[in-house]
Formats: C-alpha cells, structure tokens, sequence
C-alpha cells in the first residue's frame, strides 16, 4: 500500500507541485503524491479536475502544452527529473499512455507495438519476444495484428496503446483515463490486465480516473484530485468506506 510506504522507498514521489499554462493559468496547486513500487495507484476527479496535467507534468510532456511546473519537485528513482526530456524518461523506464487512445491509424496493430519497442533498439529476436508478451496479455491483439488500428473497436484501440506502452519495458506506466468511451465489460478487461501485470511482472500503476469505482476495484492507494488540489487520499477500502469521495467527486461536473 502506498500509505505504509515511507517517501524514501517511492518509485515516484511528487512534492508540491504547481503547474502553470500561458504563465498565467494555474492548473494544478500543491500536488504532492507517491507511487511505490510494485504499487497501482489512482489520480481520481472529475474532468479539468487537473489529473491530465499532473499525468503530464511527471511525463515531461506538460511542456508540450505550454505549460510549465512553477513549483516543486519530482523525484523517480531517487533522482530530480522536474527538467528531464520526455525522451529520456522513457528510456530510464516512465512510460505516459494518453487520454484519448492515440494509434497510429494507418499502421497496422502490430507496427504500432513495434513502434514502442524501437525504444530499446532491441535485435529482431528480442521485438519478436516483446511481441510474444504484448499478445499474451492481449490475445484479441494477436488476432488483430495485420489490421490497421484505425479500423479497430475503440478497446481494441486501447489496447494497442497500452501493449505500445509496455514494449518500452517501464517500471511505471501512466495511465490517463482508460476507461473513457468504452463499454463496462471492456473497461473491466482493460483493469484486470493492469492488475495481472502488476502482480505478475510488477509494473507500477499510476491510473487517471473518473470511473471511483473500477479504479478503487484495482488500485491500493488513491488521491482525489479537484480544481488542481488534492482533497482526499488513503487505501482504497478506505476511500471507498469514506462519504466525502462523493462529494469531492461530484464537486467538480463539467
């Protein structure tokens, strides 16, 4: 559990952040989490509740957005890397799949993993063996993988973006809204291979969610985030049990 974890032993640890766009638009104030190893950890909050922006600020992609962190550190592995490319983060093992399931529309599924694993620089042998995993978590991937991903369902889509993401080899992968447009049965699909892989492989989870209930299903620690703060955390049992995750949740409708 992340609350049983002291801050030293984090893979990821947010201190006080402050995420500003334009220079003049505050986003996010004071956001301080951790994620420990080998833990599955939930961003939850209505949306514009700031949880893409912290997502991206540990990313390093919030710099993409014309946004820049104003305060603050952020430590993975032990190390700063508040200034560090998006790039590089990726190679020392963050991976960010973003909201919205970006594919490579007209590549096929199996390029589109390819294309996560070209990271590494891996021989032939070792893309083939990353494919073979990918296709074990994912089997519908497989039967899929000479069909152009703009042409899959929207799960299916979803799925290609994770395998994407895990073909790079993370230690910590960044999730932003998984669940968003998909049907139940798949959103549960989806939550119960993170849940396999972080009991089988042990990657570590950070999961931005609207969905409280199938993301506290999965995680073992969560933070509730609205207008740019967090208002609330503990276990899941915890959040779950607690009548406020309610109203911090529905405090902040678009």
């Amino acid at each position: 559990m992340a609350g049983s974890r002291s801050i030293v032993e984090a893979l990821l640890r947010v201190d006080d952040i402050e995420v500003v766009y334009d220079g003049a638009i505050l986003a996010v104030s004071g956001v301080s989490l951790a994620v420990p190893q080998g833990g599955i950890i939930a961003l939850l909050g209505a949306n514009g509740a700031g949880k893409s922006t912290t997502l991206k600020a540990i990313s390093g992609l919030v710099r993409a957005s014309r946004a820049e962190i104003s305060r603050g550190s952020i430590h993975f592995k032990g190390l700063a890397s508040t200034q560090t490319q998006p790039s590089l983060l990726v190679q020392q093992g963050i991976v960010h799949v973003l909201e919205g399931r970006h594919v490579f529309p007209h590549l096929t599924v199996e390029e589109n993993l390819q294309s996560g694993g070209f990271v590494r620089r891996p021989g032939r042998q070792s893309l083939q063996a990353g494919l073979e995993r990918i296709y074990a978590w994912f089997p519908r991937l497989k039967e899929k993988r000479k069909v152009q991903a703009g042409y899959t369902s929207g799960g299916e889509q979803q799925m290609v973006a994770i395998g994407r993401a895990l073909m790079t080899r993370p230690s910590l992968v960044l999730l932003d809204e998984p669940s968003m447009g998909l049907a139940p049965l798949i959103v549960e699909e989806i939550f119960e291979i993170v849940s396999q892989l972080n009991a089988k492989e042990g990657v570590s989870f950070l999961v931005a969610e609207q969905n409280i209930p199938v993301a506290l299903k999965h995680a073992h620690y969560g933070y509730v985030l609205e207008t740019g703060r967090v208002v609330l955390s503990g276990t899941a049992h915890e959040l779950l049990q607690n009548n406020a995750l309610q109203d911090a949740y529905l405090g902040k409708t678009q």
